[in-house]
């Protein structure tokens, strides 16, 4: 079992984080796991994107040239790399933020609303969760429980007051593409 996964988007919208979640996740379940973060020359707000390897095995390289997955929270980021997704992969990405859907036709393309639904969880911040859930339910490449392991990991104690919201986003997310 393998999973190779770009996480794009701007800074500040939790593509990080949620390459972190997984990396950690595959951890918890077991796995070798590497994350590979890059960002832009900007200070803040500048583009932002990391790699993320899951698998059974060795993992070769930490760099992913032609994911499976392809997460992108932003439009520059799904022009990027729309076109570097291996025939079969994934292309999620954030239809409330990119209004053009991907092109190619020999990937499975799941537009999520991630900042909508964020908003009617009452925070805009858990987009980036509502979009992990629903990686989650269409690749099922890990569990709800071993994200929430990571992010009780992850998040600073003094934020774990949140881990009820983003479990909450997360499921919601996966509610959204299981009802597609």
């Amino acid at each position: 079992m393998e999973l190779d996964a770009i996480f794009a988007g701007f800074g500040g919208q939790g593509v990080m984080l949620m390459g972190q979640l997984i990396a950690y996740g595959g951890m918890h379940a077991g796995l070798n796991v590497s994350w590979f973060p890059s960002y832009g020359p900007e200070m803040r707000g500048g583009t932002a994107n990391c790699s993320v390897v899951l698998s059974d095995g060795v993992v070769g390289s930490p760099v992913v040239a032609r994911p499976q997955v392809l997460v992108a929270m932003n439009k520059p980021s799904l022009e990027k790399f729309e076109a570097k997704v291996k025939p079969g992969g994934f292309i999620f990405y954030n239809a409330s933020l990119i209004d053009t859907k991907p092109t190619r036709t020999d990937v499975y393309v799941v537009p999520v609303h991630a900042n909508e639904i964020a908003a009617e969880l009452g925070n805009d911040k858990v987009g980036n969760m509502v979009m992990l859930g629903a990686i989650l339910a269409t690749t099922e490449i890990l569990s709800v429980d071993d994200i929430m392991v990571s992010l009780k990991k992850i998040l600073p104690e003094r934020r774990h007051h949140l881990l009820p919201l983003n479990e909450q986003a997360i499921r919601r997310g996966m509610e959204v593409v299981t009802a597609m």
